[in-house]
């Protein structure tokens, strides 16, 4: 069972949310949180599985949860998905340095949400089509002309391999067949990398690929 919490200024949107992912099997939507500091209180009292957080909230805004959130370690276990009207470049460099795990703009189709909670919840990374592509420009645009490529050096031949691949934007799946391996050989891999890297999550792990040169600008 998933367990979901919700955070969002707006008891309409709060209820859309609830209604649509209880009735979704294998989901359970355990709180709401009207504020960023309710939502704090709520992960530390319940350690939901998932946090939906909106930025804009009164009393701590949705950035600001999502920093309080992640910088306590015995709340590791929480992934956080970043809800928001707003898809903009800002807000998504501070989500994703913040430690939030998705990002998801809220005209986003239901299935799609849906969706996001279950990857999240899986242990890997979801951001919206357009916000993935202009972070990776964003990374792209701040190369400089030697990456640095110290952070490879925890990494076996076939690790680099899969965070190259990882980088391009390929999926676990994706991963196995590119590279004649099992789907449950590929994740454990990808597990392995983020270990050694210290890595919260699969953005994290695009991001690395760029700035060590594994992947190139353009690609």
């Amino acid at each position: 069972m998933i367990r979901v919490a919700i955070a969002d200024d707006q008891q309409l949107i709060r209820g859309g949310f609830r209604a649509l992912l209880s009735a979704e099997q294998g989901i359970e939507v355990i709180g709401e949180a009207g504020t960023g500091a309710e939502a704090v209180a709520l992960v530390r009292a319940e350690h939901p599985d998932v946090i939906l957080m909106d930025i804009r909230m009164p009393d701590g805004d949705g950035l600001w949860a999502t920093e309080q959130i992640t910088a306590d370690p015995g709340l590791a276990a929480t992934r956080i998905v970043i809800v928001t009207t707003f898809e903009l470049d800002e807000y998504v460099g501070r989500a994703i340095r913040a430690g939030a795990s998705g990002f998801l703009v809220k005209d986003t189709e239901p299935v799609e949400l849906i969706r996001a909670v279950r990857v999240v919840a899986g242990g890997d990374a979801l951001l919206s089509p357009g916000v993935t592509r202009r972070l990776l420009e964003r990374v792209s645009n701040d190369l400089t002309d030697a990456p640095d490529t110290r952070a490879l050096d925890v990494l076996t031949v076939r690790e680099r391999e899969v965070l190259a691949l990882v980088g391009a934007g390929l999926t676990n799946d994706e991963i196995a067949t590119r590279l004649f391996l099992s789907p449950l050989t590929s994740k454990t891999h990808v597990s392995r990398i983020m270990t050694k890297l210290g890595a919260r999550d699969r953005v994290q792990l695009v991001i690395t690929a760029y700035r060590t040169g594994l992947v190139a600008p353009g690609r």
